[in-house]
């Protein structure tokens, strides 16, 4: 179980350290809450219950992710700060902290140096909200441990709306697929057989396998289109990529 693996390791301030305790929901007048909260706020509005791809990379496509603590530091972020409740607390990972969920994730993904987030926003302005708290909490718990100075990600997070139910559809396999450019930066044009599936059941930084047993922790599978109703229909979407070399 993700959550109960992330709680097992240690932050460079104890258990779970959440850098900006004293969060309001408000921009900050700490000038790098107050840097963060430009850089994560969008020139359109997102709307509520409207499906959106999210991702956002390092700056200049450095690396962001850089050992098992700081993937399951984000994945951890994924599940706490998800709600309308303001954490001011350290070291409090109850789940009442998702009694008002702001937004629902239907799949996720962390790359060494990007990460993909299939969301639909449920309150007003969610989705903003939720990626200013995740990557501001994110990018202070960095800089302080690797003592880094300036902009983590590449300016805004990027979004692009699935508004069309075959790109929906099509996101669910595109992001859970995103590991395979570790195993082979060119599968798409050599294809892959079983050594493809394989990796993405042991990648522990995604969704997938989450996805695929239908035991949610972080996704919630019921805000999203029932796509692939078994096992069986998931498998097949996501082998039936394996062979564009072929074709």
């Amino acid at each position: 179980m993700l959550l109960q693996k992330s709680s097992k390791k240690k932050s460079p301030q104890g258990d779970f350290f959440l850098p900006w305790l004293l969060y309001t929901g408000r921009p900050c007048v700490c000038s790098y809450m107050s840097y963060n909260y430009n850089m994560s706020v969008r020139p359109i509005s997102l709307e509520n219950f409207e499906y959106y791809h999210i991702y956002n990379r390092g700056n200049s496509k450095q690396t962001i992710f850089h050992d098992e603590q700081d993937y399951l530091y984000f994945i951890k972020l994924l599940f706490i700060m998800n709600t309308v409740k303001h954490l001011k607390t350290r070291d409090n990972n109850s789940p009442e902290f998702k009694n008002e969920q702001i937004i629902s994730i239907g799949a996720y993904c962390l790359m060494p140096n990007h990460f993909h987030i299939l969301l639909r926003q449920e309150k007003e302005n969610g989705i903003t909200t939720f990626m200013l708290k995740i990557s501001t909490a994110y990018a202070m718990y960095y800089n302080k441990k690797y003592k880094h100075t300036g902009g983590l990600f590449e300016g805004k997070f990027k979004s692009k709306h699935a508004d069309k139910d075959r790109y929906l559809k099509y996101l669910f396999s595109y992001i859970h697929l995103n590991p395979l450019k570790i195993l082979d930066k060119n599968w798409k044009i050599n294809g892959l057989k079983n050594e493809g599936l394989n990796f993405l059941f042991k990648y522990p930084y995604s969704s997938f396998n989450e996805y695929y047993n239908n035991e949610p922790e972080i996704i919630r599978k019921e805000s999203f289109p029932e796509y692939f109703p078994t096992r069986g229909d998931f498998l097949k979407e996501i082998k039936s990529w394996f062979y564009l070399g072929d074709n």
